[in-house]
């Protein structure tokens, strides 16, 4: 059996060496051959076998699952059946040593069974597993009728009897595989097996067949009108791609695997001679034809369930009247909207977008047949259908109709009527933003934020927000928002920076040619052209500075715009993902959009009713004093605060400040810390002596104690009282969270009174963290550093923006790099976009005077620059 062995194993390498140079395309069935020809010799050379009496015990070797549909991937197991009829003699143990154990010494992952034809039977009507190995078994060698009984008796006492409790059974599990490994078709890191539309949705197509007919192979589909000649062709295509990864996955993990990470990706990219293409990186190009092809296997998997009746036959249906189309040429089939003939499609071809329609009205799919219809003619959306004002109608009824079950857009995109009404999608389909922080191709997301602007119109809805109810059913036009939903991302159809503006110039386009006025035109493109701006401003720039709110009021004008503008921000967060939207975000933008309104419909605050707020304010504080002595000292107190402090703090924070104030005496520093009532946040308001590089030490320290700073906001009294107020994550922990408490203020207390030199133990850490950084693939971290500064938003700060990476101690660096620079710091913002960092720092001199000369600006920059980590 040695040269069996060393056969097969120099064999195998050639095979995989061959298939690493792509040359060769049917790398499963090769593979499973030559485990065949190992079994098959082993047989003609065993020496166990004829001892155990071959006429008396005959036995099979057949291949189960994967090996059995000879999809044998370079690391995948071997599963084996030894099939013996009534009983299995003693020394079939001493058979799978000479057999197996040779494998096994090369490294193979085998799973072996010996089982009479009864065990078969039995355990088959059980397990789930073990029925779906048997329905992919293939005959090896052996005693041929051995095989060919186990398969007849398993037709008839098993699937024959039980098929609906089988099929039952196949949905069930595929229902509760989508749940737990998601759609993959909108992950960045797909799993090519049991995620929605890998290879496990082919699988049950293929075992859901076999019960329902006698077809032995995938090719009888076909024949056997499961799938037509067109898809079972594209089903082949898209398979055979999904296996060539699924065997370099293999290949480069050096095990069995099928869950494609980030750090895979393009290397494999590399290995597919994908290359960079307008500006489309490799392995963007890459994920969007496997994601493409991971959408035909989930829209087959699905029309195939919808054709047999399927989808939802698990779930109890009340008894209510069938439901009746309005539309001539469409009928309900089986609760499936069809087109009565393909002669109707061709005499009007408007029934291509009235079944959409219907789909709406009625809340049920279209059948297979009428999908396949509207993809075969798809070619008579032409310049008169998309001009046409009923279409338009059409079509804006099923942007405004919500429903949750059933997403009719995603239905116009799956049979290209989508992209046949507006050409200009076309470049976004299967597009991929490769960073962490996109977590759907941009085709996905778009309809993303359309169902989340939609599921703004539902009343009482737990799950969404109640501003966002109530501006939503406020709104005169909301479909121009829905449309801005939908085109938000166009721009990204061409490669390059300014997406928004240019995918605004994309929708003037559409809109005008489907017949829009020039007014909705306008208010869509503007949403489009500026659907960053609000996110991008509440999170870069100060919310108390009422310039900022001024800045935003006066470019966007009308109020029913920022409401709308507000809806698609919302949405258009939520549907990118996890870490574009959070508690912190959502408090940042509702404040923000809540003083810009302010701003529209009370007008800018004029330097009269600033000084009335600062004098109201000060008799406030003021009437709190319980003793004149007191009101002296609080009013000699609120006379050295900021302006900016006065204007912008409200009392009670004020009067927080001042209790901190006067428990300071001669310690360093004393702080008060709370908790956040809905964002997981804390609040740390640390009262100090103002020294240089107070906001870098501070910045260091939480650092060193894994504290992640969100935002800042730094006043300084004139009696050399520092006020620092950050915003940070909540510790991990939150058992043992009084416990960091207490190591921070020990370390911040040592490093203010400079017994601590911290900046070593903080080096360390920061170069770990900047070893892991470098670990990522290099095409995440293809943006460089970039710092801006900018002199003009503000009257009285110069605002500096980093864009790096998020290294552990950038923050640090940053601040202290400032300090050395000769500035303080005022406000800090700090806004994570998961693939970058953005750092904004209000900053003036050390003299209070910005920082406008050319040569200034120039030395900052290289100050900063060099602070930041070169990667």
């Amino acid at each position: 059996m040695l040269i069996i062995q060393e056969n097969f194993k120099k064999k195998k390498e050639r095979l995989v060496s061959s298939f690493l140079k792509n040359h060769e395309p049917f790398f499963q069935e090769r593979h499973a051959d030559l485990l065949d020809a190992y079994f098959c010799e082993c047989f003609e050379k065993s020496m166990v076998g004829p001892s155990m009496g071959f006429n008396k015990n005959p036995y099979a070797i057949v291949a189960l699952g994967g090996y059995g549909r000879q999809e044998q991937s370079i690391h995948s197991d071997v599963d084996l059946l030894l099939l013996f009829k009534k009983n299995i003699p003693p020394k079939a143990e001493e058979l799978i040593r000479e057999i197996l154990y040779p494998l096994w010494d090369i490294g193979l992952d085998i799973g072996h069974a010996t089982r009479t034809i009864k065990d078969c039977i039995i355990l088959s009507g059980n397990n789930l597993e073990v029925l779906t190995s048997l329905l992919d078994a293939r005959f090896i060698c052996g005693m041929s009728n051995l095989y060919t009984e186990m398969q007849i008796q398993l037709r008839k006492k098993i699937i024959d009897k039980k098929a609906k409790k089988i099929t039952t059974w196949l949905i069930e599990s595929n229902q509760a595989r989508h749940q737990n490994f998601g759609d993959s078709t909108y992950l960045l890191e797909p799993n090519l097996k049991d995620g929605q539309g890998g290879l496990r949705d082919y699988h049950t197509i293929l075992w859901i067949s076999k019960i329902k007919s006698s077809m032995k192979q995938a090719r009888d589909m076909e024949v056997y009108g499961f799938l037509s000649h067109d898809e079972f062709q594209d089903q082949r295509k898209a398979l055979a791609f999904i296996w060539k990864v699924r065997n370099w996955l293999h290949y480069l993990s050096d095990r069995k695997n099928d869950q494609l990470y980030f750090e895979s990706q393009t290397k494999i990219a590399k290995f597919l001679n994908f290359s960079k293409v307008n500006g489309q990186q490799p392995v963007e190009r890459f994920l969007s034809e496997l994601h493409g092809h991971m959408e035909l296997i989930k829209q087959q998997h699905l029309m195939f369930m919808y054709e047999l009746g399927y989808i939802n036959a698990l779930k109890k249906r009340k008894k209510k009247q069938p439901p009746q189309t309005k539309i001539d040429g469409l009928e309900i089939i089986r609760d499936r909207l069809n087109c009565s003939s393909t002669e109707t499609v061709l005499n009007s071809p408007i029934i291509l977008i009235k079944i959409f329609e219907e789909s709406t009205r009625l809340k049920i799919p279209l059948s297979v047949e009428a999908k396949r219809l509207v993809k075969e003619f798809g070619y008579l959306v032409d310049d008169e259908f998309r001009s046409s004002r009923e279409v338009l109608k059409s079509f804006e009824r099923i942007l405004l109709t919500f429903a949750p079950a059933f997403n009719v857009l995603n239905e116009m995109l799956n049979t290209a009527f989508m992209v046949a009404y507006i050409p200009e999608m076309k470049g976004i389909i299967n597009r991929i933003q490769y960073d962490e922080y996109h977590l759907y191709p941009v085709d996905k997301h778009s309809l993303r934020v359309v169902q989340t602007i939609k599921k703004f119109s539902i009343k009482n809805d737990l799950t969404s927000d109640p501003l966002c109810s109530e501006l939503y059913a406020k709104l005169k036009k909301p479909v121009l928002l829905l449309w801005a939903g939908l085109l938000h991302d166009i721009g990204k159809s061409q490669i390059g920076g300014g997406h928004s503006k240019r995918g605004a110039a994309i929708a003037r386009i559409i809109l005008k040619r489907i017949g829009y006025q020039q007014k909705d035109i306008e208010t869509i493109a503007f949403l489009i052209e500026e659907h960053l701006f609000l996110i991008k401003t509440a999170t870069r720039r100060d919310l108390y500075d009422e310039e900022t709110a001024i800045f935003c009021g006066r470019r966007i004008q009308d109020i029913e715009r920022l409401k709308m503008l507000y809806l698609l921000t919302v949405a258009d967060s939520i549907s990118t993902g996890p870490k574009a939207w959070n508690d912190w975000t959502a408090s940042l933008l509702r404040t923000f959009f809540l003083k810009t309104i302010k701003i529209l419909e009370h007008g800018e605050l004029a330097s009269g009713e600033a000084i009335k707020i600062v004098n109201r304010k000060k008799e406030e504080i003021l009437s709190l004093a319980p003793i004149d002595a007191d009101r002296k000292k609080f009013e000699d107190l609120y006379n050295v605060m900021s302006p900016r402090y006065r204007l912008y703090t409200p009392v009670g924070d004020i009067l927080g400040h001042v209790r901190l104030y006067k428990s300071l005496g001669d310690t360093d520093f004393v702080w008060d810390i709370k908790k956040a009532e809905e964002a997981d946040t804390r609040t740390i308001t640390i009262c100090a002596k103002d020294q240089p590089g107070l906001f870098s030490k501070i910045a260091g320290i939480f650092t060193l104690n894994d504290l992640d700073i969100l935002g800042a906001q730094v006043y300084t009294w004139r009696n050399n009282t520092a006020i620092d107020i950050f915003k940070v994550k909540a510790p991990l922990d939150k058992i043992f969270e009084n416990q960091k408490w207490e190591k921070v203020g020990k370390d911040l207390e040592q490093a203010l009174s400079g017994r601590l030199d911290f900046t070593n133990n903080l080096r360390v850490k920061i170069d770990e963290n900047r070893s892991e950084m470098l670990k990522k693939p290099t095409a995440m971290r293809s943006r460089p550093n970039r710092i801006e500064i900018d002199n003009d938003t503000s009257s009285f700060f110069t605002i500096i923006e980093v864009f790096s990476y998020d290294f552990i101690g950038l923050l640090f660096g940053i601040t202290n790099a400032l300090f050395k620079g000769g500035l303080d710091i005022w406000i800090a913002k700090i806004s994570t976009k998961v693939d970058q960092v953005v750092d904004v720092f209000y900053v003036r001199d050390f003299d209070g005077l910005k920082v406008d000369s050319p040569e200034q600006v120039e030395v900052i920059k290289k100050k900063i620059a060099n602070a930041l980590p070169d990667i």
